[in-house]
């Protein structure tokens, strides 16, 4: 697995770690008795695109307690052949801790790398939100002057 790959899967292990700490303790304890509820950790997107992967390598390291996963048909297919399910994303938080170190030993700027991420993901989920609403619209219209019953 390339650098890019194992980089993709310490950020997200790293984040998960980030999330325990943010989503327990005393403090977190005290907002839960006023109302507050866990703001789950998504993974998007997780199919393998490097055919040189496994087909089920985010799936498999990112299961935990809490976290939500958009898994493409395929890689869900794959999943439900061979996929594990044991909870894993907390497992090799180390190796991601090192595998940091190194990329910031490299002199990468790994804040505008993984800001860079967030804005690119965000743009892709703004692009379908957009997408599906104009197909809600357009549906919408097409039975405009019908009269439609829900039960």
């Amino acid at each position: 697995m390339n650098c890019r790959a194992r980089f993709a899967l310490a950020n997200a292990k790293l984040t998960y770690v980030d999330f325990q700490q943010i989503f327990s303790g005393e403090r977190w304890e005290r907002l839960v008795r006023l109302g507050a509820r866990v703001q789950r950790p998504l993974w998007a997107s997780t199919g393998t695109k490097n055919p040189a992967f496994p087909d089920t390598l985010y799936v498999d390291n990112l299961v935990g307690p809490h976290t939500v996963n958009t898994i493409p048909p395929a890689t869900l297919d794959a999943v439900v052949d061979h996929g594990k399910t044991a909870a894993s994303v907390s497992d090799g938080v180390p190796e991601a801790q090192a595998c940091f170190a190194r990329v910031a030993s490299l002199g990468i700027d790994i804040s505008t790398w993984t800001e860079q991420l967030l804005q690119e993901g965000v743009a892709s989920f703004v692009k379908s939100y957009d997408s599906l609403l104009a197909s809600i619209q357009e549906k919408t219209q097409a039975f405009s002057g019908h009269k439609i019953y829900v039960k």
